[in-house]
């Protein structure tokens, strides 16, 4: 059972930085893309931000642009660099990877690929 691991949440105040990491298995898909996604209580699973090998896309939601960051790292998943952290970033993140070719919704309503068990990230 492949799992991954994330680390990097906190407690910051509005305005803060967090720097939330993955490590995943060498080896998951040929095609593949690795992205955050987040959970604020009482609310749906939604997509933060994302990128695909091979193809030079990366994904930002709307609500983080300009503020968050997604990155290579060398445990061959991504970090997601938080700054300008609001209230309304607060949840549970997860770190995921999924076959590419897959619209973001598709990700999260079927839980397709290999997720974590979610860093928990609290702005006040």
């Amino acid at each position: 059972h492949v799992q991954l691991v994330e680390s990097g949440g906190g407690s910051v105040e509005a305005g803060g930085s967090l720097r939330l990491s993955c490590v995943a298995p060498e080896y998951t898909f040929s095609s593949k893309c690795a992205g955050w996604f987040r959970q604020a209580p009482g609310k749906e699973r939604e997509g933060v931000a994302a990128k695909c090998t091979g193809v030079g896309v990366t994904y930002y939601d709307d609500s983080v642009k300009d503020r968050f960051t997604i990155e290579d790292n060398a445990n061959y998943a991504v970090d997601l660099q938080m700054n300008s952290l609001k209230p309304e970033d607060t949840g549970m993140y997860y770190c995921a990877i999924y076959p590419r070719g897959l619209e973001i919704q598709t990700v999260i309503a079927r839980r397709v690929g290999y997720w974590g068990q979610g860093t928990q990230v609290t702005v006040s």
